[in-house]
């Protein structure tokens, strides 16, 4: 996808495309596989490489065992029923961990919501609701971490300045771990699934 400015048309984009063609195709080489939901694929939990190991004669939904996420029932039940626990165990977390964050600031999270966004990693409405790409799930418990305390602490401060940073370094020890390995390593968390 290529975004463009407002007032710029299609010919402009495929100007910018073709005199940077060089760069577009190194980029597109760099990204990591994608990582379908399918039996036998590895899918990070927690940081954790965990390989879908389908079990069609096997009942229980989707569970954690021995190493592997296992998953029941028919094979064009697998792809949504590994989401659907993805997502779930996101929420699971994240609520945990904002909840304590909160708690520390004696706020209380009014709403949270658990989405499929492609361009953060959490975000705070004007209004407190909390949102956070069910992706996290995937990243190590010490990013997940930083993301809750980051969103958290926009709850008092909506903006970046020396305040807000101060807020999170209270709420996380995390932050100067967690931010390089989002930006070198998130990518790869956006090809799975």
């Amino acid at each position: 996808m290529v975004t463009l400015p407002p007032r710029a048309g299609r010919r402009a984009g495929i100007a910018l495309l073709t005199a940077h063609a060089a760069w577009v195709s190194d980029r597109l080489a760099a990204l990591p596989e994608a990582v379908a939901f399918v039996d036998g694929a590895v899918v990070p939990i927690v940081g954790v490489p965990h390989p879908i190991r389908h079990r069609p004669d096997e009942r229980g939904g989707v569970w954690l065992a021995d190493g592997a996420l296992n998953v029941a029932g028919r094979s064009e039940f697998l792809t949504r029923r590994v989401g659907d626990f993805l997502r779930a165990e996101a929420r699971r977390r994240l609520s945990a961990m904002v909840a304590a964050k909160a708690s520390v600031l004696g706020l209380r999270v009014q709403r949270l919501s658990i989405k499929d966004t492609r361009t953060r990693w959490g975000s705070c409405a004007a209004d407190g609701a909390l949102a956070f790409s069910w992706r996290l799930v995937m990243a190590p418990e010490f990013v997940q971490d930083y993301v809750a305390a980051h969103e958290v602490a926009h709850l008092r401060q909506m903006n970046h300045g020396p305040r807000f940073w101060v807020l999170v370094d209270q709420l996380t020890p995390h932050a100067r771990q967690a931010i390089p390995w989002l930006n070198e390593d998130g990518a790869a968390l956006l090809r799975i699934g």
